[in-house]
């Protein structure tokens, strides 16, 4: 996962040349977290099963399982996943403690992917926060996390 905010036109086009399966989670207008779930369980076409809350997020994007993957993308030599966080400053800065809990099991989620793809060949996973032309031009920001709330030490914590 990138924190470095990134033009989203070029990270697609990318993807999907290379057969990646891309799903796009814009949080424009997001307020609180049961939005948040909402748009998650929307965007990444989660089961229903899903529980609305951190855990059930989690546990979501470690499966995956019904995301397809490319055709023709199998074992080793298959295409992965990228989730495009889009419009997601305002809930950054609105909302910095979800938002930290989100970036949090988005990184987990790759990493977690990332030892499956190194193990048995399964297609990984990446998310990439864009920054659309409308958000870079609004919302200008120096340095490599612009708009993101600061970083705070890795620790295990209890989700809600």
């Amino acid at each position: 996962m990138t924190l470095d905010p990134q033009p989203l036109a070029p990270a697609l086009a990318a993807a999907e040349a290379a057969g990646w399966t891309t799903v796009r989670l814009d949080l424009d207008g997001v307020r609180g977290k049961a939005e948040l779930m909402r748009r998650c369980g929307d965007a990444l076409r989660l089961p229903d099963w899903f529980g609305g809350n951190w855990d059930a997020l989690a546990d979501a994007v470690r499966d995956l399982s019904w995301l397809p993957v490319p055709q023709g993308a199998e074992g080793a030599d298959a295409a992965g996943r990228l989730v495009v966080v889009t419009s997601w400053r305002r809930f950054a800065s609105a909302r910095p403690e979800d938002w930290e809990i989100l970036v949090e099991i988005l990184e987990e989620a790759v990493s977690f992917w990332r030892e499956q793809e190194r193990e048995d060949g399964a297609p990984g996973l990446a998310v990439l926060l864009a920054e659309g032309e409308a958000e870079a031009e609004s919302e200008p920001g120096p340095g490599p996390a612009a708009g993101a709330p600061p970083r705070t030490p890795r620790l295990k914590r209890r989700r809600g």
